[in-house]
């Protein structure tokens, strides 16, 4: 070793305006300062019998939106990835193991949710195995909905139907920038909860886009 490298001294840490370094502004900085929201995952799970293209959907069993038809979905935990919470929620609300989750937006409208400020990371899954399904945690029931679609001047109508249950998602498209795949836009939804009607149609939308 030479001497100028011996005789090095440790860099002085780095300053910001306030005469700080890094582990004196983190001892100091208190995270209520700024507003935090709370974050969920939902997950859009189709599939095809004979056919005919399936929505995997629960119905509420508590507040806000008692009774309503939800996707599966709940709340992250300080101790996880939303990755992991749509995993975990999909199994306590449906049963539903094993099944690959696609990332497919963050939805974060202010005033989407009535609880407060609270952000949805949204999957979709296609179930291609034959998944056994069942009602759990605060899910009141968990059935698969005929999904059909219809086009109209423009606009897309998404009709969901279950044992008399008519749900509903009319919609227009918009491309994304870079990648092209169609979005929904200006979207009027029935017995949804939550802005799930435009999550549905940006699922359905994705599963199309990758068909083509």
């Amino acid at each position: 070793m030479n001497n100028s490298t011996r005789d090095q001294q440790p860099a002085e840490p780095l300053r910001d305006k306030n005469g700080l370094t890094e582990e004196e502004f983190l001892r100091s900085y208190t995270p209520k300062k700024y507003p935090q929201p709370s974050v969920t995952a939902d997950i859009c799970v189709f599939r095809r019998v004979d056919g005919q293209l399936q929505l995997l959907l629960v119905q509420r069993g508590g507040h806000p939106f008692l009774g309503h038809w939800a996707t599966p979905g709940g709340f992250t935990n300080p101790n996880e990835t939303v990755d992991h919470c749509a995993q975990r929620e999909l199994e306590e609300e449906t049963g539903v193991t094993g099944l690959a989750l696609e990332p497919l937006h963050l939805y974060s409208t202010p005033d989407r949710d009535p609880r407060g400020w609270t952000m949805s990371y949204a999957f979709v899954a296609l179930d291609q195995k034959g998944v056994t399904v069942h009602a759990g945690d605060d899910a009141a029931k968990a059935v698969w909905f005929d999904l059909r679609a219809t086009q109209e001047a423009n606009r897309t109508h998404l009709e969901l139907a279950h044992d008399g249950t008519l749900l509903t998602s009319d919609f227009a498209t918009q491309p994304q920038a870079i990648t092209g795949i169609p979005r929904a836009v200006d979207v009027h939804g029935t017995g949804l909860a939550f802005d799930h009607a435009n999550i549905v149609a940006d699922a359905w939308l994705l599963l199309n886009f990758a068909k083509a």
